[in-house]
């Protein structure tokens, strides 16, 4: 299949996938006798899995590390597993901020109208205190 097709069936554009190929994020691709890029299912796989590993906030060097390291006939599966962990951690410490501020937020909903009456009254006495 050509590049647009593939991007039709990963979801990702034909920019990006061109540039997960000049970042070695993806194998290279073969091109015909046209030059136009013929994508395969193992080029498909790949690039459906650079498409996770980004969703879930890895960078482009980290990203390019892990699968240099998946693709090295020495045993890293240590690494490998390190590099994911720091990863799952990343992601639950986002988590746990975008938690904090949408309890914030909730607890501001819930308390609009008292928290706005008290919130109002203490400005208005500094401003009156300033003056």
């Amino acid at each position: 299949m050509n590049i647009k097709e593939a991007s039709e069936i990963t979801g990702i554009s034909s920019s990006t996938i061109r540039y997960y190929e000049k970042e070695q994020l993806i194998p290279p691709i073969s091109r015909n006798e046209s030059g136009v890029r013929q994508i395969d299912n193992h080029i498909i796989r790949r690039i459906q899995f650079v498409k996770q590993m980004r969703a879930a906030g890895m960078g482009i060097d980290i990203l390019r590390n892990f699968i240099y390291l998946f693709e090295s006939e020495n045993d890293s599966k240590k690494e490998q597993l390190k590099i994911l962990k720091e990863q799952v951690q990343i992601m639950e410490e986002k988590r746990d901020d975008l938690q904090s501020a949408i309890n914030h937020l909730h607890f501001k909903i819930n308390n609009f109208d008292t928290h706005m009456e008290d919130t109002e009254k203490e400005l208005k006495n500094l401003e009156n205190n300033s003056k």
